[in-house]
């Protein structure tokens, strides 16, 4: 291996998942040289082991479940999903994981790919081994921003590597439905595949440690809404239990409970948290403990480096793509100020160096039957904060909703600040809400009075229009 003449850019990214690519969008937008970095393929876990694939095999589901509402449909969609067809559509929506498309947009905006593992190797500079093992070194002007993202956490439990246990990845991207499937968690990622799977051919056992159920960190509703409709599915769903041992025998794994229960499968997904990838990126030379999260100020960059920056899952803020990619906008505006030399940064809260709504306005959306969607707080959380507030609870019972199917089932909540009359979050559960959660978002993040909201008329006849019932109930009580 030889190494070469160091290489100098304005910016350098380690990572090109979406949001190392916004980072570096944004930085090449305001005319700084910037290079990126990718170990694995450029789009990251976002475009083929997270949120495309499994939403791709998420959509027939719901859409196959929206049809059997209908009457004139429901009679026609009563046959097993086409699992074959549905898997095939997924692997167009991850291009056959191959990632020719998004090295030609890293392309069209002027960086710099270098393929191989980035790390950091002392203040502003990386250095790239390449699969072939040869080393070059980057330095950085201004800044060099860790997009690096998180991985799946496995618990620590004996032999478990020799099961093969599926993690996220192999759940969104496994060829074909096992017969039987253990799931372990009761997070997003677990109700999401359990849903997916199940509808494809699968027989789930969802396995859950605590005993506040599924969705714990929404509103509680939410989860009881989810496992109702995962039970009358068909998952077996399992609270208060934790998996004591693993073991595959002949093939089969057998997990045995706390309890001393035994639950036998074709394979087992472990759904339990995440860990930032940051073991092995050289955080030991800049003076960081290799493997931790990285704590960021609200301009994204890592407290006591003025040049180093923590974007997306690995500060540990909102573990989302979309709010990765929001802080990725924000830390690339906040790089292209600091390297002009300009006027200070507007960091106040709200401004346009700061990513506010990581704190105050984060949406989410969670694809299952029915669909699972919050903006902003819980009242737990609002509570917590310290926020004087009152939640208002309604079913979502509208002349949408009743059009959208028959027998529809949803519940909506608005947390109210009673001090400044603003809504500090929202939470819908029902079929076809995921649609419905960017108004929450807008109204969150833009601090928009209760009495305003009034003068927002939802069209007739949405589902939208539970907002009003919403208003309503807050005004009458």
């Amino acid at each position: 291996m030889t190494q070469s003449d160091s290489i100098a850019y304005d910016v350098v990214v380690i990572g090109a998942g979406p949001v190392g690519e916004n980072v570096a969008d944004r930085t090449r937008a305001a005319g700084l040289a910037t290079a990126i970095v990718e170990s694995e393929l450029v789009g990251g876990e976002c475009s083929y082991w997270a949120c495309m694939p499994s939403k791709a095999l998420l959509r027939p589901v719901l859409a196959r479940a929206d049809a059997r509402r209908l009457p004139g449909l429901s009679r026609s969609v009563q046959e097993p999903l086409d699992a074959a067809a549905v898997l095939a559509r997924r692997d167009e929506f991850t291009s056959h994981w191959k990632d020719d498309g998004q090295v030609r947009w890293v392309e069209g905006i002027g960086a710099d790919l270098y393929r191989g593992q980035g790390r950091l190797a002392g203040p502003r500079t990386v250095e790239v081994t390449a699969p072939d093992g040869t080393r070059r070194v980057l330095t950085a002007r201004h800044a060099v921003a860790v997009c690096t993202g998180s991985g799946a956490a496995l618990p620590a439990l004996p032999g478990l590597a020799e099961v093969r246990p599926w993690t996220s990845r192999e759940a969104t991207s496994a060829e074909a439905a096992p017969g039987r499937l253990i799931v372990v968690g009761g997070g997003v990622v677990a109700v999401e595949m359990a849903t997916a799977w199940q509808a494809l051919g699968s027989r789930v056992t969802l396995l859950v440690r605590g005993t506040e159920g599924l969705l714990a960190r929404m509103e509680p509703f939410a989860g009881e809404l989810v496992a109702e409709a995962l039970t009358e599915a068909g998952v077996d769903i399992r609270t208060g239990t934790s998996v004591a041992s693993v073991t595959r025998e002949d093939g089969t794994v057998v997990a045995v409970t706390d309890a001393g229960d035994r639950v036998e499968a074709d394979e087992i997904l472990f759904a339990t948290g995440r860990v930032p990838r940051t073991g092995d990126i050289g955080l030991e030379t800049v003076g960081l403990e290799p493997g931790s999260w990285l704590p960021v100020d609200d301009s994204l960059r890592v407290e006591g480096h003025d040049w180093l920056y923590a974007v997306g899952d690995v500060n540990h803020r909102a573990l989302l793509t979309h709010q990765g990619k929001y802080q990725a906008r924000i830390a690339g505006a906040a790089i292209a100020a600091r390297a002009s030399g300009g006027p200070e940064l507007d960091a106040g809260p709200w401004g346009a160096h700061a990513a506010t709504a990581d704190h105050d306005a984060v949406p989410q959306v969670v694809f299952t039957d029915p669909e699972a969607a919050s903006a902003g707080l819980t009242l737990a959380e609002a509570e917590q904060a310290g926020h004087r507030v009152r939640a208002v609870d309604v079913d979502i019972a509208v002349a949408g909703s009743s059009l959208h199917g028959d027998g529809y089932k949803g519940r909506a909540r608005m947390v109210v600040d009673l001090e400044e009359e603003i809504v500090r979050g929202v939470t819908f559960v029902g079929p076809g809400v995921g649609e419905l959660i960017h108004s929450a978002t807008v109204a969150v993040a833009g601090r928009v009075p209760v009495s305003r909201l009034w003068h927002a008329v939802p069209s007739y006849p949405t589902i939208s229009e539970v907002w009003l019932r919403l208003l309503e109930a807050y005004r009458d009580n």
